[in-house]
């Protein structure tokens, strides 16, 4: 898949975890010569994200990551990957996070989202300038419109608004991101487990309240936090994700153009395509 520049000028420092984000990064770079060092999580990045150059590093030791960061003259961060939570009581935070601890820990108080704002603004005062995804591979966003050969009909307009509608919501208390309706009933709502986990207690459903192989029905929509700092944690669509709505019996997923990141785009449209799904890209207002 050919995807757009590496982002802006300067040296890049990508903070993973884990997933297939990073990687995606982390081989633009490389592809397109953006000077970059990727900093491992420990116990959450991939394997393979240690053939890249860098160095792997415990999530409370700041001042080491702050180091290696201004050792290797990086100009601009961007933080990719899965994390879970951490549990805060057995952290072992070096002197820097120290003192970040007491901000940290107020601000998980608030949420998911305030956590990631109060992260974001502790790296922007070291001087670093904070870049998304999508700014470091713009074409990793959902356009607006179909991706594939599906398209919804009218039969999905209702489910469609539905799911929306309550991911909306969800994401207005800081929740989770996405949500399932199938038939005009909410099936499920995302929350720490992930989409992966919630499409899979979907499909353990009984078929009355969903679709199935045979006649597919029902809506996943994915969708950003009304008070989203959308430089990290956008909703993400992959090849798990299409698999997993199929297997849900779903007939489509639907995200916010622009707004969606969309990994191994032609991989996620094979798998569509093969498994009859339609992806839609809307726009912010629906």
């Amino acid at each position: 898949m050919t995807i757009a520049n590496a982002g802006g000028p300067g040296k890049l420092g990508l903070i993973v975890g884990g997933g297939d984000l990073p990687a995606t990064l982390a081989n633009l770079c490389r592809a397109t010569g953006r000077p970059y060092v990727v900093l491992r999580l420990r116990g959450f990045a991939e394997p393979e994200m240690a053939e890249h150059p860098g160095a792997e590093v415990g999530i409370a030791e700041l001042t080491r990551v702050f180091d290696l960061l201004h050792q290797s003259d990086c100009k601009a961060v961007c933080f990719a990957g899965n994390v879970r939570r951490p549990d805060f009581a057995k952290l072992k935070p070096d002197m820097r996070a120290l003192k970040f601890l007491p901000g940290v820990l107020a601000a998980a108080l608030r949420g998911d989202d305030a956590l990631l704002r109060h992260l974001i603004h502790e790296f922007e005062h070291e001087g670093f300038k904070v870049e998304g995804a999508q700014d470091v591979a713009a074409n990793l966003l959902l356009p607006v419109g179909p991706l594939g050969m599906e398209t919804p009909t009218a039969d999905h307009r209702d489910d469609i608004a539905l799911a929306v509608k309550m991911a909306k919501a969800i994401g207005q208390l800081d929740v989770g991101q996405a949500a399932v309706a199938a038939k005009g009933v909410v099936l499920a709502l995302e929350a720490q487990e992930g989409t992966d986990a919630m499409l899979q207690r979907c499909a353990k459903l009984p078929i009355e309240l969903r679709g199935d192989a045979n006649r597919a029905a029902g809506v996943l929509a994915k969708w950003p936090k009304a008070i989203q700092e959308r430089r990290v944690d956008l909703p993400t669509i992959g090849v798990a994700t299409v698999e997993g709505a199929a297997a849900a019996g779903l007939a489509g997923i639907v995200g916010e153009a622009g707004a969606t990141l969309v990994m191994d785009r032609p991989g996620v449209i094979a798998a569509a395509d093969r498994l009859g799904l339609f992806i839609m890209g809307m726009e912010p207002e629906a």
